[in-house]
């Protein structure tokens, strides 16, 4: 698998993954481009939440969904709080935070859904997204990954609720890992350092890497 960028039709450009299959999903990371945000959110800023104009991101969302043939307003999106906590969603979740952020799912950094046609959407800065899909049985994933949400596990619980609701096999789950922060700049202290000790004792050098005096971290 490789990722890439393909710039679409109404010039916005969107992060894809070689190995997931155009018949059955629509997916895309976005970049900052050809959104109408100001600065220091300029322009492609998707976030409610972040002190943007609410106008200026709704905009955005509808040029961005429409870019991908999606409706913005049928968009799903929850409340990421850094946790671990995965949620099922159908079309009663519909539109949920699509167009206002006290509207969104609460204190929720995972959707898994099989509901066709119904579009998730999460929010990154740093943190790690990571994607999943079960073509077999027609379902996806989505999951926030920063280091809370890395060694809390919240990748595997992931995959473990839709082995749950949907019966996809991890052997045949295809996973996306996205950009984020990287190895190369993400320096951590003390207490990252001894929650991937608790949660991965047996991957910390896997995970920790020490140069020139510091430690950074390898999420991906």
């Amino acid at each position: 698998m490789s990722y890439f960028l393909k710039q679409s039709r109404r010039n916005f450009w969107h992060g894809k993954f070689t190995s997931f299959p155009d018949d059955f999903i629509v997916h895309a990371i976005s970049t900052r481009q050809s959104g109408v945000s100001k600065p220091p959110f300029d322009s492609l800023n998707l976030a409610l939440h972040v002190g943007d104009n609410n106008e200026d991101v709704i905009t955005n969302r509808k040029r961005f969904a429409a870019s991908l043939d999606l409706n913005a307003e049928d968009i799903c999106t929850p409340n990421q709080v850094h946790g671990d906590r995965v949620m099922r969603v159908d079309e009663s979740h519909r539109g949920r935070g699509s167009l206002s952020y006290e509207d969104s799912i609460k204190d929720t950094d995972a959707l898994i859904t099989n509901t066709p046609n119904l579009p998730l959407m999460l929010c990154f800065a740093d943190c790690v997204p990571v994607l999943f899909v079960d073509e077999e049985n027609r379902a996806i994933g989505i999951a926030h990954a920063g280091w809370k949400g890395t060694f809390l596990k919240i990748a595997a619980k992931t995959l473990m609720m839709m082995t749950k609701e949907f019966g996809t096999d991890p052997a045949k789950c295809l996973a996306g890992i996205a950009p984020s922060i990287g190895a190369c700049c993400y320096d951590v202290g003390e207490n990252v350092q001894t929650a991937c000790a608790e949660s991965f004792p047996r991957h910390v050098d896997d995970i920790l890497i020490k140069r020139n005096g510091k430690v950074y971290a390898g999420l991906w």
